[in-house]
């Protein structure tokens, strides 16, 4: 005889085992994890250790770099397959392709700016009726940097002489370089004893340009560079002056170099506007044969960028501004270029 308490326990017992296997023929086989994805929306600046997002950032630079190189052996076996009715090369997007369109460009056939361009201020030295004669100074207590970089020019710039300051004004430096037959007043301008700063003044008449010097490399400091530039007159080269306001910055800069270079020399002075940066660069070029050319840079070496154009002499005061940079205004698009 069983009492009641152990018949409850085995009914219970049995009840349980029964559903427990139950679950166990119920329950599905567990599947192995499946490789963890992200989200369509996922970037990588959303992780937030660095080392992590650093490696991540990595992987998918590089995928991106593979996806590019097979599409372009794809896109090469294509064309060697179709031979000359394969397409023509698709032309890549830059800022200077698509640069907007300014209503100042100088058309080389234009009478009005022929016209200007016999009556301006530079008429005399490009009909060959004056030959220029460059004064280089710095400003006040200029430290050796600037020294060195005003005789550097002095070096590149035929019929230049440097004279140091010595406290005096602009305004009393400019009639003794009329009277002394000088068509070019030079100021460097320096800050932390670093050259920064460019004042380039025409003789007797104007205009006045300000500039700003920036990467500035002196020869020591330049790599494979060759001997010291010669006597020679250079060659005058430049690029990319398409607006008025261009044009009449390209003629202030060509009209420092005689126009008769001396091509024995083998010298050439590049003034290469790009983004309305203008670059200068010195080199000594030869013919190694009828199609190969060798160039060697001379230095110094340096970066302008316009910050006015003023008419007239200089004049800080009363002086009358035919162009100033105005940064917010002016550098707003960035595929719109005022030189």
């Amino acid at each position: 005889k069983y009492s009641c308490s152990e018949k409850n326990k085995q009914t219970t017992k049995k009840l349980f085992n029964n559903g427990a296997a139950q679950q166990t023929e119920q329950k599905p086989q567990r599947s192995e994890p499946a490789a963890a994805s992200f989200p369509p929306t996922f970037s990588v600046s959303e992780i937030k250790n660095k080392q992590r997002r650093h490696l991540m950032f990595m992987k998918l630079k590089q995928e991106k770099r593979k996806q590019k190189m097979q599409l372009r052996k794809k896109r090469k076996k294509e064309r060697e397959a179709l031979g000359d009715k394969a397409p023509p090369k698709e032309v890549p997007k830059t800022i200077e392709n698509q640069r907007v369109y300014d209503e100042t460009t100088v058309d080389p056939d234009d009478e009005e700016v022929a016209f200007d361009e016999g009556t301006d201020e530079f008429s005399a030295y490009f009909n060959g009726l004056t030959n220029p004669k460059v004064l280089i100074t710095t400003s006040d207590r200029p430290r050796g940097r600037t020294v060195k970089f005003c005789e550097q020019l002095a070096t590149v710039i035929p019929n230049a002489h440097v004279y140091y300051r010595r406290g005096l004004a602009l305004k009393r430096i400019i009639p003794q370089c009329v009277a002394r037959d000088f068509t070019y007043l030079m100021v460097i301008n320096e800050d932390r004893k670093v050259p920064n700063g460019l004042v380039l003044c025409h003789l007797p008449e104007g205009p006045t340009a300000h500039f700003k010097v920036s990467s500035v490399r002196l020869r020591k400091e330049m790599k494979r560079r060759g001997k010291d530039p010669t006597e020679h007159s250079p060659e005058v080269i430049l690029n990319n002056f398409s607006t008025r306001l261009g044009h009449s910055i390209g003629r202030l800069l060509a009209a420092l170099f005689p126009q008769n270079p001396h091509f024995v020399g083998r010298q050439v002075a590049t003034f290469h506007n790009q983004r309305d940066f203008i670059f200068f660069r010195f080199h000594r070029y030869i013919f190694k044969n009828e199609k190969k050319v060798g160039i060697q840079e001379l230095g110094p070496r340096f970066t302008l960028k316009l910050r006015s154009l003023q008419k007239g002499t200089f004049d800080s005061k009363f002086g009358e501004y035919e162009w100033v940079l105005k940064r917010h205004e002016m550098d707003s698009c960035r595929r719109k270029f005022q030189l």
